[in-house]
């Protein structure tokens, strides 16, 4: 054998676990085994949008995208399959199809093949949202106590709103009618069909995100139910209530009610209401600053006149006249005291000295001393006993007389 000639190509891998670097599979065999293995799976039921068709001869071609997330894929339908489908498959039309997948080999191509298409009516789109709008409650994303309180005077305002719509006018005109210093951040989106929730929620994050932004308005100027549907989405819902940034929905007209109206933090019931909310009305304003200080002049006036008049009786009072008349009038009520007080004084001593004088009247009358100045005498024996009876001496005792002069001692004599 030549050594020129090449060695035998290794036989291919049965299974795509078994591939390796020095013997992979060609693209063709990839391609062959994935349309095989997509060709065994069973036909499914799958629900999304319509985004865009084209008819051709017993053929037609949509693409389907998902109503929440951003993707699509191809969907084939034959003329039968149409025929049946009783309402024009325009774009955004909410479908149900029953289909095959199916995978084109040589382009590398996945499709939906359908066998039956139906159309979402709007009493199961009602009965959807009514759905939600449970689970969401449910969880509190509408409750009070998470709403944010809006501005009183924004400096920048963030506003989401269709393309060259009239309520973007709306807002914009009676905003800056209100207050010509207002400054805005207009994002324009697609309000309605299958890439409004995407977009709105892509330009939500962006002002969310800017710390300049004080508070964003989501408008559309109405529309049916369906036209309303991507401002009930649960993944745009979700975002506002997430929103670091007030949010003001201004969706439609007052009846009008998706659900990014009960999760946003003001409610307004048309663009116009909105613009009249988050911003003050400066001559308004003026005028009410004009009316407080009015009455804050009238109020400092009046107070001030009270206290005048009170200022003037006081000065006008005979004590203001003549400061010392109050002295003057308690020096005479306390000299009168202090001579009542004298009065009853000396009344008092002259009573008790009258009463001293008796009691000493009649002391003196009763003392001994006033017995002896009569003649009479006291006679003690030497020991000092009182002789009252004879009988208490003996003769030749010797005594002591008391008199009124003096004392002197006796002998007594005899004693019978």
């Amino acid at each position: 054998m030549s050594t020129n000639e090449s060695a035998p190509k290794p036989q291919l891998a049965e299974r795509a676990l078994d591939t390796t670097a020095e013997n992979p599979w060609p693209l063709r065999l990839l391609s062959s085994k994935m349309a095989d293995y997509i060709a065994k799976m069973s036909p499914v039921w799958v629900e999304g949008q319509i985004v865009e068709g084209k008819r051709r001869a017993g053929m037609s071609f949509f693409t389907l995208r998902d109503t929440d997330a951003d993707m699509s894929l191809s969907m084939t339908a034959f003329s039968q399959v149409l025929d049946r489908v009783t309402t024009p498959l325009t774009p955004g039309t909410h479908v149900v199809v029953h289909a095959k997948p199916a995978f084109y080999a040589k382009r590398g191509d996945l499709s939906l093949q359908a066998k039956e298409i139906r159309p979402v009516g709007l009493g199961e789109l009602l009965a959807r949202l009514d759905q939600l709008r449970r689970v969401l409650a449910a969880e509190g994303l509408f409750d009070a106590s998470r709403k944010l309180p809006l501005p009183f005077l924004p400096s920048r305002i963030g506003l989401i709103c269709g393309r060259e719509a009239k309520a973007m006018d709306d807002v914009l005109v009676n905003a800056r009618d209100r207050f010509p210093e207002v400054t805005f951040d207009v994002r324009q989106v697609a309000v309605q069909g299958v890439n409004a929730v995407g977009e709105v929620s892509r330009a939500l994050a962006e002002l969310d995100a800017d710390p300049l932004i004080d508070v964003i308005v989501i408008t559309r100027g109405g529309g049916s139910v369906e036209d309303l549907l991507p401002f009930s989405n649960e993944a745009l819902v979700r975002a506002v209530s997430a929103a670091r940034t007030p949010v003001v929905s201004a969706i439609g007209h007052e009846t009008d009610a998706p659900l990014l109206d009960l999760v946003a933090d003001y409610r307004a019931s048309t663009p116009t209401d909105a613009a009249k909310r988050i911003v003050p009305d400066v001559v308004a304003e003026r005028e009410s600053i004009d009316v407080a200080r009015r009455r804050l002049a009238h109020a400092v006036l009046t107070r001030i006149r009270v206290e005048q008049d009170r200022l003037d009786a006081l000065r006008s009072r005979p004590v203001m006249a003549n400061p010392i008349v109050m002295i003057d009038q308690r020096s005479d009520a306390l000299e009168r005291e202090v001579r009542a007080m004298r009065s009853t004084i000396g009344s008092r001593l002259d009573t008790a000295s009258a009463k001293i004088s008796a009691l000493g009247a009649q002391v003196r009358a009763l003392s001994p001393a006033s017995t002896l100045e009569r003649g009479y005498a006291v006679v003690r024996t030497i020991g000092g006993h009182v002789v009252t009876v004879p009988g208490e001496v003996t003769e030749g005792e010797r005594l002591e007389a008391i008199v009124a002069g003096g004392r002197f001692a006796v002998t007594v004599a005899s004693s019978t």
